[in-house]
């Protein structure tokens, strides 16, 4: 059956095979907020999966610059920033972004199977350091500040970045659903 043939309802993942069931579905605060987070950050790797590094690098539509690879490597600067940098303090730069280029996350984002295993490696390094972080805090309330000195909670940040998956997973549906069909559950 050809891709325009195929029925839209035939393109999901089959459920027996979606990793994000299965996960706690009552608990406290702290839970509800890791599971929140888990189940984004298991739906861009799902939006990734079976591709390869040029489908992955195949931007939206001209003049954006937006592809699934640019968004792994966009999330690993935003873990890196919200987890490494803010909440625990630590002197690290971005990966991807600079000062002169402020999109090299998405910029640099090119169909080569280095890149793409190198930004999955970052993106997973940043998701542990920040799952580690995580387990090590005890009070969601503690304060930190961002680049611009205005204070933050852990809880505020754990928000954010369910907010900030959910806004690019839905960019990541569009995407996969132009590569191959695949839309989103």
């Amino acid at each position: 059956m050809a891709m325009g043939d195929t029925k839209r309802a035939d393109m999901f993942l089959d459920l027996a095979e979606d990793p994000r069931e299965n996960g706690p579905s009552l608990g406290d605060e702290r839970a509800t907020l890791a599971e929140f987070l888990r189940c984004q950050r298991l739906t861009l790797e799902v939006k990734c999966a079976g591709l390869d590094a040029a489908q992955l690098a195949r931007r939206s539509v001209e003049p954006s610059t937006m592809s699934l690879l640019g968004l792994v490597r966009h999330m690993a600067d935003v873990e890196r920033y919200w987890f490494r940098r803010v909440l625990a303090g630590l002197d690290v730069a971005k990966v991807y972004s600079t000062d002169d280029d402020r999109d090299g996350d998405f910029d640099g984002a090119a169909a080569d199977p280095a890149v793409v295993e190198e930004a999955w490696a970052r993106w997973r390094d940043e998701v542990a350091f920040a799952e580690r972080f995580l387990a090590e805090t005890d009070d969601l309330g503690a304060v930190a500040h961002d680049r611009h000195g205005n204070a933050i909670s852990v809880r505020e940040v754990l928000v954010h970045m369910v907010e900030e998956y959910a806004r690019h997973n839905g960019h990541a549906d569009l995407l996969r659903e132009r590569i191959d069909g695949r839309v989103g559950q």
